[in-house]
């Protein structure tokens, strides 16, 4: 009995996650606000019922009392969150809103099943960031002199980041974060919120060739540090953003095929000078050769993605803790084997859902600031999630990031909400003027 509760209930989930991936792409669809609050108001009982069935499954599988606390406390929260966020914001984004407490869930439901012990580290974490950025929109929304300090951005990075590499703890042949108090901080993840604020206020007081030249010189720094650190996946993220920020500003493409070039040119200059660059390489050009070695991570995250196939084995069918650090880099390796290729599709596509609001709040931002803050930090987001799946599927070689929202990390988690603070601020911001220039008409 309890087996075929375990795959109904599987099937179910999958059905769920399709018809919240659906209502995420229909809501763009549609203009008037009664009919988005009702695409809104199904996901969230799409997202409640996904989130049930799995720690239904976990509890059955598990006979762990504690499972049911720690399914109403996320319960609680999700249900919290959602519904002050609406409240103190009465323009908020409610598609964003949703998308962030559909993906921690799913964090948390792989989480609970790899270690409940760090999914609750991590409940605690995304409990605190959520209240520590629930004023960003207020600011950002009122703040206008945020456009005027450019170089307290760009000098803060260059410290935090050289305070790393001078000092940081090292991980997996990598400079990455500081150790306070028996916690680590990677200040990676927050430096490229104010790099991205650098390079904004920077281009919106001027693209000339002189001003390029200067933002183009202190880019070039926070990646050297980076690369120095060896935080090469920070430093791809770093650079790719600037190009891609730089050509938006610019509109000269010029600079997005000097980029390309200049880009190539540093990742074979990489690989000449760094030996973990040459082992992943290795392993990503043939990891069947040297499974048992350089090529064990690759391999297994390959395995599981075949094993678990179009449906999935089901929570606690797979064998997920055979990947190194899955619950970091490779969790989506973990969805993918245990609730399916079809879940973990629908789990990208929210992810790209995310991205096309982020560029769709940036094209409606009439100040130069805002949308090139919308269209960096939506540039860092969607690369972030590129280069994790990227990496676990083979087809790029493993860089060592992590899934925004999903993988297991407080660092991760609070910057990511920064992120989606920002853009919400922008987007109730937008909502404001226009509500204005309406009641003006």
């Amino acid at each position: 009995m309890i087996n075929l509760i375990i795959d109904v209930s599987r099937y179910l989930m999958i059905l769920l996650i399709a018809l919240y991936t659906y209502l995420n792409f229909r809501f763009f669809s549609f203009r008037d606000e009664l009919k988005q609050k009702k695409i809104c108001g199904r996901q969230n009982l799409a997202m409640f019922l996904i989130h049930l069935l799995a720690y239904l499954i976990i509890w059955l599988e598990t006979e762990d009392e504690r499972m049911l606390a720690f399914y109403l406390a996320q319960a609680v929260f999700f249900f919290c969150y959602l519904f002050l966020y609406r409240l103190f914001y009465r323009n908020v984004s409610r598609l964003l809103v949703n998308n962030m407490c559909m993906l921690l869930s799913i964090g948390f439901i792989m989480l609970t099943r790899l270690s409940f012990e760090r999914a609750m580290k991590q409940f605690i974490i995304v409990a605190a960031a959520a209240l520590v950025t629930w004023v960003i929109p207020f600011v950002i929304d009122r703040v206008w002199q945020l456009s005027k300090i450019p170089w307290v951005y760009g000098i803060g990075g260059l410290f935090l980041l050289g305070i790393v590499c001078i000092a940081g703890t090292s991980s997996y042949g990598a400079q990455l974060s500081i150790g306070l108090g028996g916690y680590s901080f990677q200040p990676s993840e927050f430096v490229k919120i104010s790099f991205v604020f650098f390079i904004a206020t920077m281009f919106y007081r001027s693209t000339s060739f002189k001003t390029v030249l200067a933002v183009t010189a202190a880019a070039a720094l926070h990646v050297l540090i980076l690369v120095l650190s060896k935080d090469l996946g920070s430093a791809l993220i770093f650079f790719v953003t600037y190009t891609f920020m730089l050509f938006v500003a610019t509109g000269k493409w010029l600079y997005l095929m000097a980029g390309a070039g200049g880009g190539t040119l540093a990742a074979m200059l990489a690989f000449q000078l760094f030996g973990h660059v040459q082992t992943r390489v290795a392993a990503w050009l043939n990891p069947w050769s040297d499974i048992a070695g350089k090529g064990y991570q690759i391999t297994q995250s390959l395995f599981a993605i075949g094993t678990g196939g179009w449906f999935g084995m089901g929570l606690y069918r797979g064998m997920p803790r055979k990947i190194p650090v899955v619950e970091k880099d490779f969790i989506f390796s973990a969805v993918s084997e245990e609730l399916g290729g079809i879940f973990a599709l629908c789990l990208l596509l929210i992810c790209l859902g995310c991205f096309l609001q982020f560029m769709m709040i940036a094209s409606r931002m009439q100040a130069v600031f805002y949308k090139l803050i919308a269209f960096g930090l939506g540039t860092i987001y969607i690369f972030q999630v590129f280069l994790t799946v990227g990496g676990v599927t083979k087809f790029i070689p493993s860089t060592g990031v992590t899934l925004p929202l999903v993988s297991y990390g407080g660092s991760s988690i609070l910057s990511t909400f920064i992120i989606f603070g920002i853009i919400q601020g922008l987007y109730i911001l937008k909502r404001n003027e226009e509500e204005e220039d309406e009641y003006e008409g």
